[in-house]
């Protein structure tokens, strides 16, 4: 059998999956990375984005993730989420999201605060058009 290794997915909330693999791939922050079996030891902050794995009984995952970051260790992965959920609920979620954003950024008095208030509704905004499925 292939190397694998073990990846966690957890919100504050609960654990959202367990899962044997040989391979992730996760939103981080400067791009979409495949994490494998004996990849060198990372942290890494997580965008807003899909977490695709399949499991080593070939059980496909996708969840949409929200913010958090990932800890990379050489047999684990574990992803620690913000808000996570399956892509089967993705799009409700990212439109509440983007209404609560919305509602965020009227109330809004920092410029900076406008500004990372708009910079999340444009990921979000790209997340409901281009990636999630139709």
């Amino acid at each position: 059998m292939a190397d694998t290794m073990v990846f966690e997915l957890v919100t504050p909330e609960k654990l959202l999956a367990s899962v044997e693999t040989d391979a992730i791939v996760i939103p981080g922050s400067e791009g979409e990375m495949t994490v494998m079996p004996n990849h060198a030891p990372t942290m890494t902050t997580i965008r807003p984005g899909m977490v695709r794995f399949k499991s080593v009984e070939g059980k496909e995952y996708q969840f949409l993730v929200f913010h958090g970051f990932a800890d990379i260790q050489g047999k684990s992965c574990t992803l620690l989420a913000e808000t996570a959920v399956p892509v089967g609920e993705a799009s409700e979620a990212i439109e509440d999201r983007i209404a609560t954003l919305r509602r965020e950024l009227d109330e809004a008095s920092h410029h900076e605060h406008k500004n990372r208030i708009e910079q999340m509704l444009g990921e979000l905004t790209h997340l409901n058009q281009n990636v999630l499925p139709a």
